[in-house]
C-alpha cells in the first residue's frame, strides 16, 4: 500500500532540475516499513524519509530493490548519496545532520545529474 506522495524538485548545481515522486515516511511505523518487501517500484518515483530531528543509519533488510538514498539538510541540501544493495545488514549512515533521507532505485542520482551540495525544495515539514 502507498504511502501519501508528494512531488519535489532536485535542482543541481549545473542547473538540472529534475522531478521524483514520493511516497513519505513520516511516521516511527511507516519509516521502520520504508520499502522493504517491494519487488518493484515505478521510475522516478522513491521514498522520502521525513524525521522530527536528523536521521540515523539506514540498513537494507527484507527490501529486495537496490536503493541509493541522499540525506538531505534542514535547508534541503543534499549532503551525501549512498548507494545500498538489497538484503544487506550493511549500515549508511548520514555524514552531517540531516531530517531527511530519500530513497530512489539504484543509480537515479547520478542519472539525473544530481550529487551532493545540489538543493531538494517542495520538502514537506517535519513532523
Amino acid at each position: 500500500m502507498l504511502l501519501p506522495t508528494t512531488t519535489l524538485t532536485l535542482v543541481g548545481q549545473a542547473g538540472v532540475n529534475v522531478k521524483a515522486e514520493v511516497e513519505l515516511a513520516t511516521t516511527p511505523q511507516s519509516r521502520a516499513q520504508g520499502l522493504m518487501y517491494r519487488e518493484r517500484m515505478p521510475p522516478d518515483h522513491g521514498m522520502l524519509f521525513v524525521f522530527e530531528s536528523d536521521a540515523g543509519c539506514f540498513w537494507m533488510r527484507n527490501t529486495l530493490l537496490p536503493l541509493s538514498i541522499a540525506f538531505i539538510d534542514a535547508q534541503g541540501v543534499i549532503t551525501r548519496i549512498a548507494h545500498m544493495q538489497p538484503l544487506s545488514d550493511a549500515e549508511h549512515c548520514p555524514t552531517q545532520p540531516s531530517p531527511y533521507a530519500l530513497e530512489m532505485h539504484q543509480g537515479w542520482f547520478e542519472r539525473q545529474g544530481i550529487s551532493p551540495g545540489d538543493r531538494v525544495t517542495g520538502l514537506p515539514e517535519r513532523p
